[in-house]
């Protein structure tokens, strides 16, 4: 019996913060208010205060969540690029474009992600989402490292690779077009021409990111 009682308040739990990424997502983070979350679940405001504090608590929640099937798709992403024998920067190219089509094509994580850049502010309210999106970075910015590390050890690349400012570049072409993307879904299509950004991008590298 209290195993059910568990699972049910994980269910009623889950419920809550679908409710809140759908809300979110159409008014904006600003404009939801905690009625509007209750009636999104068709749950009680007692409900939704036996599971969180408040709307930051949940929008909290919502991130976490956002960072665990990220990570998620981080291990299934090396499970599928390491089963090869690529080169470092061959597989980096393969693990971007895993994590793009993720959101291109998986409606929550795009949902979540348009949260993200279009319908919520950077305040004291809604400050995990500067957390994720930091995080986000540095889990991107130490595999690129160890890609770049590992293509000079192999003599791909360059011993006088400037590798802080690749990864800067890389992440900012990437980034750029995941938004330019987010605004205007219907102009392009994402993967593809991430594709041929990082491509660009590598074949440019061991010239344009020297050290001198």
């Amino acid at each position: 019996m209290a195993r059910r009682t568990k699972e049910d308040a994980q269910k009623t739990r889950e419920q809550l913060i679908d409710a809140a990424e759908m809300v979110f997502h159409r008014k904006g983070v600003a404009q939801t208010s905690l009625n509007d979350i209750a009636q999104e679940a068709q749950l009680t405001r007692g409900a939704f205060y036996w599971h969180f504090k408040n709307k930051q608590d949940i929008f909290k929640a919502m991130l976490d969540r956002q960072t665990r099937s990220f990570k998620q798709t981080i291990q299934q992403m090396d499970r599928v690029t390491g089963a090869d024998q690529q080169d470092s920067l061959t597989r980096l190219r393969d693990s971007i474009l895993f994590v793009i089509n993720e959101i291109e094509c998986n409606p929550n994580r795009r949902r979540v992600y348009e949260i993200i850049f279009q319908k919520c502010e950077i305040t004291a309210q809604s400050e995990p989402i500067g957390t994720l999106l930091k995080e986000n970075a540095l889990i991107g910015s130490a595999r690129m490292r160890k890609a770049f590390d590992t293509a000079m050890q192999d003599q791909i690349l360059p011993e006088n690779l400037d590798i802080d400012s690749a990864i800067v570049h890389l992440q900012a072409q990437v980034t750029g077009a995941l938004y330019l993307w987010l605004l205007m879904p219907e102009s392009f299509e994402l993967k593809i021409q991430t594709a041929h950004l990082i491509d660009l991008f590598l074949a440019q590298l061991p010239d344009q990111f020297l050290i001198r």
